[in-house]
């Protein structure tokens, strides 16, 4: 079986690295890829009602890259119909499923206690069953995330705002926390988990240099969780911006703190990443002065936006438009004609936007610039 084990995963890495999406969520730069990932869900292995297969099939028609079935390690709700000793068994279904689709599955495991500390996921672990002592009960909380770290996994705090947990629904770190953190045990936090978002859990990402993580924490059919007829009712989906498609860049760019989160309509992540994907998926083409074919000091511009999400833009700049006010929406892969009064005719010109839907912090929304070059039609 421990061979067996080691084919698959070898397998389902080497599929990583050869495989291409069959989506372009969102445009990156040259020898960057936006892996999409959910890395945290749940099968009948643990306390979700679905096989691992079908959840390999709802990846891959949602276009998503990387997968994890995090299983809880403290119980497994459907025991008395589905005994199996082996933690290990729902990978290794998913990964003997996977064959040539579009898809990587890599092993990971969620370890659950109550709170403080809570529920932590342990992504690219070797062995599950290595969370349990020698009389085959679950390590204790330090005990396990330290089994985590010895197998190099990358983990994060689940849900920190969960309502079963904090009555309030504020994420907050407790003493056991800050441990963690300073030990570096901790590498992640979910600032989206399902449908709920948590301010008070970005402020501790970008307070201790966390990264960012948006989940699904599917338990049943991701259609009846998420309706993915509407754009904006979507999983939530972590970007991995990683340096190649392999497994070991993926993992570093974890580590690094190189993703954001889509969430419904929002875009969520460190300013520096946000950056980068604003950079490469809002783009503005002076066309000039033609407004009407008339000699005016108009200057026509086209914004185009080049993701799948929606931009929401307020103009902070100095200028006014001509037929709309300072508040624009950018659909999806849309493009848009506006009119901007400059007074004067320019041969450059820069234009300041903030954008309302794409969040770096708490009540904090990335600004970018947009420096335009102008020809003239007049």
């Amino acid at each position: 079986m421990k061979n067996l084990k080691c084919v698959i995963i070898l397998f389902i890495f080497s599929n990583m690295i050869f495989s291409q999406g069959v989506k372009t969520f969102f445009e990156s730069p040259k020898n960057v890829y936006y892996i999409s990932s959910d890395l945290h869900i749940h099968t009948v292995f643990s306390d979700g009602v679905v096989w691992p297969t079908l959840r390999v099939d709802e990846a891959v028609r949602d276009s998503i890259d990387l997968i994890s079935l995090t299983e809880h390690i403290e119980y497994q709700s459907h025991l008395s119909d589905i005994p199996h000793k082996n933690r290990n068994r729902s990978f290794q279904i998913a990964g003997g499923y996977v064959n040539s689709k579009p898809l990587a599955v890599v092993h990971g495991t969620e370890i659950t206690k109550p709170m403080p500390p809570g529920h932590f996921n342990a992504i690219f672990i070797n062995d599950a069953n290595k969370f349990f002592d020698s009389e085959q009960k679950p390590l204790e909380f330090e005990d396990a995330i330290k089994e985590a770290n010895n197998q190099k996994a990358f983990v994060f705090w689940n849900h920190p705002n969960w309502e079963a947990n904090r009555s309030d629904g504020i994420a907050k770190l407790d003493p056991i926390h800050n441990k963690i953190i300073k030990e570096k045990l901790l590498h992640g936090i979910e600032v989206v988990n399902f449908d709920t978002f948590s301010e008070e859990a970005l402020k501790i990402a970008l307070e201790n240099n966390l990264t960012i993580m948006g989940t699904s924490d599917v338990h049943i059919l991701i259609e009846w969780d998420f309706n993915n007829e509407k754009e904006s009712y979507h999983r939530p989906i972590t970007f991995i911006m990683s340096e190649s498609r392999s497994i070991e860049s993926i993992k570093n760019a974890l580590f690094d703190g190189k993703t954001f989160v889509w969430f419904r309509d929002i875009i969520i992540g460190k300013n520096e990443n946000l950056n980068q994907v604003i950079n490469n998926n809002f783009e503005i083409v002076a066309k000039g002065y033609n407004y009407r074919d008339r000699k005016v000091e108009i200057l026509e511009v086209e914004l185009i936006n080049k993701s799948v999400a929606p931009m929401y833009l307020n103009y902070i700049g100095e200028f006014t438009f001509h037929n709309d006010y300072k508040y624009i929406e950018l659909k999806p892969k849309s493009r848009k004609i506006i009119y901007i009064k400059t007074k004067e005719i320019k041969d450059h010109i820069n234009l300041e936007f903030e954008l309302l839907n794409y969040i770096i912090g708490p009540k904090t929304n990335l600004k970018t610039s947009k420096y335009l070059t102008i020809k003239s039609k007049i």
